[in-house]
């Protein structure tokens, strides 16, 4: 059953829409991962974020971000995926990291660098949102089942109530992406259109 959002406790989550996502010549699709279904999230989440700078809702962004040396990559730049270094996956200060032309962000609006998947580890999101007195986080982006899926969990457990538009969000994997939707549809949250 779908709570009732409130523009002014609610603010609009925008998961990685970065060139090394969403573009045919970012860093992901050079080091051989699959991105058709990402670029598919690219315009239903322009007007979502259309609408929500209409009506008055903070927009915060993530970027997924590491250092020039990778010294903070983890897990998935030495174990998982080390190709990303190889191509100078989401390495700061280049284009990759950027978010995608069609949805940059405008005076006002936040963004957020992380090195992990979730929006809230290692970051300042939940000031921003406290400071926002945000009870209610709509979110969108890629990838479905990682980093928006990951957001998700962690802003239940704070208390947030979430809210994931499924035509807003994309992942390289369906069977995967679907799970999410239906973890999210049975406790984390609402899923709606």
């Amino acid at each position: 059953m779908e709570m009732e959002l409130r523009t002014e406790r609610t603010a609009l989550v925008v998961i990685d829409m970065q060139n090394a996502f969403c573009a045919d010549d970012g860093s992901l699709a050079q080091a051989g991962i699959e991105i058709t279904n990402l670029a598919g999230a690219v315009a239903p989440c322009r007007q979502l974020l259309e609408s929500a700078r209409q009506a008055g809702v903070p927009v915060i962004f993530t970027r997924y971000v590491y250092r020039a040396d990778y010294a903070d990559g983890g897990v998935v730049i030495r174990y998982l995926l080390p190709q990303l270094k190889d191509v100078n996956s989401l390495s700061e200060g280049t284009e990759d990291i950027e978010i995608i032309d069609l949805l940059a962000p405008v005076e006002g609006e936040f963004v957020i660098d992380k090195n992990r998947p979730s929006a809230f580890y290692a970051t300042n999101i939940e000031p921003i949102l406290n400071g926002l007195d945000v009870d209610s986080l709509v979110v969108c982006g890629v990838t479905t089942n990682i980093c928006v899926e990951s957001t998700l969990r962690e802003a239940f457990n704070l208390g947030y109530y979430v809210v994931i538009p499924r035509d807003c969000v994309a992942g390289n994997n369906a069977v995967l992406h679907d799970a999410t939707l239906r973890n999210v549809e049975f406790l984390i949250g609402d899923v709606t259109s």
